[in-house]
C-alpha cells in the first residue's frame, strides 16, 4: 500500500487528507445522529406527564432542552406556553431551525469532498500523463520505464480520488436523508405536544 501512495506522487498527500477527513465526519456524524440523541421515542409521554402534574419548571426545561434535540424544540415551546398557541409554535420552529443547522453539521464538508476528490484525482491524471509525454519527447520511446512511470501517476490518483469520493458521496446522501427523516419526527412530535397542551387533541400517547 505504502508502495502505491509514493508511486502516486505528490497529488496522493491531499486525497490522503481528504479520506482522513471524510472518516472523521462520518463516525463524528454516525455518534452525533443516533435516534436517542436526537428523537428519544418516549419524551412527549414524559413532557406531557410532567403538564399534567404540573412540574414544568425552569430546573426541569433546563434539564429538557440539554436532553435531545427534540427535548430542545420542546423546551422552546413549553417556556412560551403561556402566550398562547401561535406564539408557541412560532417558537417550536426557531428552535427547530437551530436544531437543523446542528445536525446538518459537518455535512457540507463531507459533500465537498466527495466532489473535490475525483477533481484531486484528474488533475492527477493530467499531470501524470504530462509527465508522460514530456518523457516521450524528451527520451523519445526507447525507455518503457519512464513512460509507465507517468501512466501509473495517472491511473493511481485517478483511482485513489474514485475511492474517497464514492463513500463521501453515499454517507453524504444517508446523512441527509437521515436529518430529514429526524426533522419531519420532531415537527410531528412537537405539534402533538401543542395540541395536547391547547386540548385540540385528545392526550393518547
Amino acid at each position: 500500500m505504502l508502495e502505491i501512495i509514493k508511486s502516486g506522487g505528490w497529488m496522493m498527500l491531499p486525497l490522503i487528507l481528504c479520506s482522513i477527513a471524510a472518516m472523521a465526519i462520518i463516525v463524528e456524524r454516525f455518534w452525533a445522529l443516533q435516534r436517542n440523541k436526537v428523537l428519544p421515542p418516549e419524551l412527549v409521554p414524559q413532557v406531557w406527564r410532567l403538564a399534567r402534574e404540573k412540574k414544568l419548571d425552569d430546573n426541569t426545561l433546563h434539564r429538557l432542552k440539554n436532553s435531545s434535540c427534540l427535548g430542545f424544540v420542546l423546551a422552546a415551546g413549553l417556556a412560551n406556553s403561556h402566550h398562547g398557541r401561535d406564539v408557541m409554535k412560532e417558537c417550536i420552529e426557531e428552535a427547530g431551525r437551530q436544531v437543523v443547522n446542528r445536525l446538518e453539521r459537518f455535512l457540507n464538508a463531507l459533500g465537498t469532498i466527495a466532489s473535490v476528490s475525483p477533481l484531486l484525482g484528474l488533475l492527477g491524471t493530467v499531470v501524470g500523463m504530462i509527465q508522460a509525454f514530456s518523457a516521450i519527447v524528451a527520451q523519445g520511446v526507447g525507455d518503457p520505464g519512464v513512460l509507465a512511470g507517468g501512466i501509473s501517476v495517472a491511473l493511481i490518483t485517478t483511482a485513489a480520488g474514485l475511492t474517497v469520493a464514492i463513500p463521501s458521496l453515499i454517507f453524504h446522501r444517508y446523512f441527509e436523508r437521515l436529518v430529514d427523516d429526524y426533522v419531519i419526527g420532531m415537527e410531528a412530535e412537537a405539534l402533538k405536544l401543542v395540541d395536547i397542551l391547547h386540548g385540540d387533541r385528545e392526550a393518547i400517547l
